[in-house]
C-alpha cells in the first residue's frame, strides 16, 4: 500500500506503474485519451491537474485508489 499526500506523490506512483507497464507517455496518453503533456504535468506532480483525468490514467494503469 502507497500513501498518497500530494499530487507528487500520485504523479510518482503513476510514472513507476506506467515504467513498469512498460509504457512510453505517448502511448499511455492516447489509451487513457488524454495529451501527452496531461501525462507529463501528472507525473510531475502539477496541483492543477484535473482530478478526473488523473483517476482515468490511474485506472488504465490498474491502480486502485481506496480509503480507510
Amino acid at each position: 500500500m502507497v500513501r498518497i499526500n500530494s499530487a507528487k506523490d500520485l504523479g510518482s506512483l503513476i510514472c513507476k506503474a506506467r515504467h513498469e507497464q512498460q509504457l512510453t507517455q505517448a502511448q499511455l496518453a492516447s489509451v487513457a485519451q488524454v495529451g501527452e503533456r496531461f501525462i507529463r504535468e501528472l507525473e510531475k506532480g502539477k496541483p492543477t491537474c484535473s482530478f478526473d483525468k488523473a483517476l482515468k490514467v490511474a485506472q488504465m494503469l490498474n491502480i486502485k485508489l481506496t480509503t480507510q
